[in-house]
């Protein structure tokens, strides 16, 4: 993969106003920048994937590929655009580093489960109110019982989801045959801590608690 200039996570503020539109989301996507970036900063290795599920608004993951010199700076002006490859929510054909096309929710966790049959390690992000669809659950199910431990999913807690999540988000994976851990979900040795604990047998998953802004 070609490599562009990279940056650092004290370039993303800069990175992020390079995008603009309705569409850029800001909220739901700023959730997500910490856990993206400590991903591809610290965690992911060659024949890693991470798979964005929570694909609306994936500015933020797009200014994380274009730090670490995934893909081209000049490209994250071009948002959104007709001719431009960063669409409102991303393309794995088009848009360079992106390894699964989503917006629909509720489709990336099964896929990684498929990704993690192989047993390459596969990290998908997931959104607390995504978790409402019923093909997440059916993937983590089925994870837990085939003891998927090259699976990790990272659940962005920003406190979205409808009813919210009675007993904790951690405890009901847990039922299901995987490990939990929580992270505050802006602090980056705690998320790398949390992403990178041992288990064998099992998947994780990480919670990463985001207030809301």
């Amino acid at each position: 993969m070609t490599t562009f200039t990279s940056l650092g996570y004290d370039d993303l503020p800069e990175l992020l106003t390079l995008l603009t539109g309705d569409e850029k989301h800001d909220r739901s996507s700023l959730s997500t920048l910490d856990a993206i970036w400590v991903l591809y900063d610290r965690v992911l290795d060659d024949g890693d994937r991470f798979l964005l599920s929570k694909g609306h608004g994936p500015a933020a993951y797009y200014a994380v590929l274009a730090a670490q010199g995934l893909l081209p700076v000049e490209l994250l002006e071009g948002f959104g655009g007709f001719d431009s490859p960063l669409g409102n929510h991303p393309d794995r054909v088009l848009a360079p580093g992106v390894d699964l096309s989503t917006g629909s929710l509720g489709h990336g966790l099964p896929i990684a489960a498929g990704v993690a049959l192989t047993g390459r390690r596969v990290f998908c992000l997931v959104g607390d109110a995504e978790l409402e669809e019923g093909s997440n659950w059916e993937a983590v199910q089925f994870a837990g019982r085939s003891r998927l431990d090259s699976l990790t999913v990272i659940v962005i807690d920003n406190h979205s989801s409808t009813g919210g999540w009675p007993g904790g988000i951690g405890p009901r994976f847990a039922a299901e045959g995987w490990t939990a851990a929580s992270a505050d979900g802006r602090d980056h040795d705690a998320l790398e801590g949390a992403l990178t604990r041992r288990r064998e047998n099992a998947p994780h998953v990480v919670v990463a608690e985001v207030a809301r802004r």
